[in-house]
């Protein structure tokens, strides 16, 4: 047992992480200097030539499956990928600005081929907008009980009406998935899942602005909007069931973007302390900063940690449902604290839009909502260790 030499990641991997890390900084930062500070998205012209490079590179749609055009990637190489493409302004919601694909929501993959081929498969290739509907105004992080959204069939049709909230892309979208009650009586068994088309009748989109300044959320409605039965995914009722072992394994690369967004205000923060200078020295010689920069490392390295054991559970099929929510959990409040640190050694210039820090700043808050806030998830570990 003495000649154990611990775990390092394969040099496959090493690999990706320079080639993600290269070009986000040669290439995307650079490109992100040259628009509006809160602007969501790179310009087209932009966009086309910087996605020009990712597909040319196999860095395209690398978590997406290989049979449909992707890379392949399973949980833990996508954590490792999402912590490195995060790291510039729009990484916390648009990694790498959207350069290394767009990929469709996850119960398309449940559906049956011929669904998969119209919508996912036109998704991954063309980097198109997709979006996923399953928050209403009564109440998102418990989808089985909140979901009031109601389906009627009516022949060859279903017919939707009810309302979503924070719906992400869904005014810009081509396409995306929509959970509503089929069946009042079943609980969570009575839930489905259906694709809705862009301009389908009855369906309206409308964005708002939030704290957030990319990624407009939507408040969605859905008006006697007719859906065909052949747009329904999986069966009746199978809605919640075609989404959580994906929503958990989602959770991972969700987390490892808030790291490596708080990594890179970690590194603003120890840059900007060794060569900042008041009352005739250095910031980095004050004991105040040093502790924070050392609370933020150690942090940091357990965040890490957290997302890597996740990851590798999922990975092998197993239950990882806890530690999902220890690992979105952990990484939304590390990332906070860190970037409010970051925000306090650069004083006047951490609140400065020249700076990415106030925006990571604001975007970071939403981070402990987002996918399930704090206290549910905290609600899930208890629960997992008093059963």
């Amino acid at each position: 047992m003495n000649d154990f030499q611990g775990y390092t990641l394969p040099e496959e991997l090493t690999l990706l992480q320079d080639q993600i890390r290269r070009f986000i900084r040669e290439e995307v930062i650079p490109a992100e200097h040259a628009v509006d500070p809160d602007a969501a998205d790179l310009p087209d012209d932009v966009y086309a030539r910087l996605s020009a490079k990712t597909k040319a590179t196999g860095l395209w749609c690398p978590g997406a499956p290989k049979e449909y055009g992707g890379g392949g990637l399973n949980t833990f190489s996508m954590s490792l990928a999402l912590e490195e493409m995060s790291q510039h302004r729009m990484g916390l919601y648009n990694p790498g600005c959207g350069t290394f694909g767009r990929y469709p929501p996850n119960p398309i993959y449940a559906g049956s081929p011929e669904q998969i081929q119209k919508y996912a498969v036109p998704t991954l290739k063309n980097g198109l907008y997709t979006f996923f509907a399953i928050t209403e105004p009564s109440g998102g992080s418990d989808p089985a009980g909140a979901i009031q959204t109601r389906a009627v069939r009516d022949g060859d049709s279903w017919v939707i009406n009810g309302s979503k909230i924070f719906i992400s892309h869904a005014h810009e979208a081509e396409w995306g998935v929509v959970f509503v009650r089929t069946d009042p009586e079943k609980g969570r068994k009575g839930i489905s899942c259906f694709i809705i088309d862009k301009g389908t009748p009855g369906f309206t989109a409308r964005p708002f602005r939030t704290i957030r300044t990319v990624s407009l959320p939507n408040e969605v409605s859905f008006e006697d909007c007719r859906v065909p039965a052949e747009n329904m995914i999986g069966e009746e009722g199978q809605g919640l069931y075609l989404c959580f072992d994906l929503l958990t394994k989602a959770r991972f690369p969700y987390s490892a973007a808030n790291l490596g967004v708080a990594v890179a205000a970690h590194r603003m923060a120890i840059e900007h302390a060794k060569q900042r200078e008041t009352f005739g020295e250095l910031l980095s010689q004050r004991q105040a900063i040093q502790w924070m920069l050392a609370d933020a490392e150690v942090e940091l390295r357990a965040t890490r940690l957290l997302i890597w054991d996740g990851a590798w559970k999922a990975d092998r099929g197993e239950d990882a449902r806890v530690e999902a929510s220890i690992a979105k959990l952990y990484s939304s409040e590390v990332l906070g604290r860190v970037i409010d640190n970051a925000v306090q050694i650069h004083g006047g210039y951490g609140v400065s839009k020249e700076f990415p820090l106030e925006r990571w700043y604001r975007e970071a808050r939403v981070r402990r909502i987002g996918e399930g806030p704090s206290e549910v998830h905290r609600m899930v570990i208890a629960r997992a260790l008093l059963r």
